[in-house]
């Protein structure tokens, strides 16, 4: 089984990316990041405040998850770290060329994905803000090699689906 040095879990919020990044690192035995863990304080009052970010709160918060990335390939170590991911643009900076990086859409429905989120608690992310999230999500091409996965399912059979597919 090959596997890649990093794996990128990519969704909406709510799709289970930290989850099934918990489940992952345990099966994987692979240090896990949040990408909320590189939020700046801005980010986070403005999301809690119900204001959507705009790209420019983003770039920053995308060149700091891509530095996580790089420095573990650099170190030869592998990671799992979640990002909602939710433009090509944004995966670019994330994944680009590197060929050892391997994006994960956790796919769901908005009614499903609706139900956890009303079910969460202490989390930065209103409800309120899903349609926004929906509506700026750009579905993986072809071309950028996802593995889509169903968030039906327990997060451990998710994560070995995640597993088997990015091993065969």
């Amino acid at each position: 089984m090959s596997l890649p040095a990093v794996i990128v879990l990519m969704g909406v919020s709510g799709s289970g990316k930290s989850t099934i990044g918990a489940a992952l690192s345990r099966k994987l035995g692979w240090p896990y990041a949040d990408a909320d863990e590189f939020h700046p304080a801005a980010n986070v009052a403005k999301m809690s405040a119900g204001q959507p970010l705009t790209d420019e709160d983003r770039w920053p918060w995308l060149a700091a998850i891509a530095a996580h990335i790089d420095i573990a390939r650099a170190e030869g170590r592998h990671a799992i770290v979640s990002c909602s991911a939710l433009k090509r643009v944004y995966r670019d900076i994330l994944i680009g060329a590197r060929d050892d990086v391997r994006l994960v859409l956790l796919d769901g429905t908005k009614e499903e994905i609706f139900a956890r989120m009303r079910a969460r608690k202490d989390h930065f992310m209103p409800l309120a803000l899903l349609d926004s999230q929906f509506a700026t999500l750009e579905r993986p091409g072809v071309d950028e090699r996802p593995v889509v996965v169903s968030i039906d399912g327990t997060p451990e059979k998710i994560a070995d689906a995640i597993i088997a597919e990015l091993g065969s």
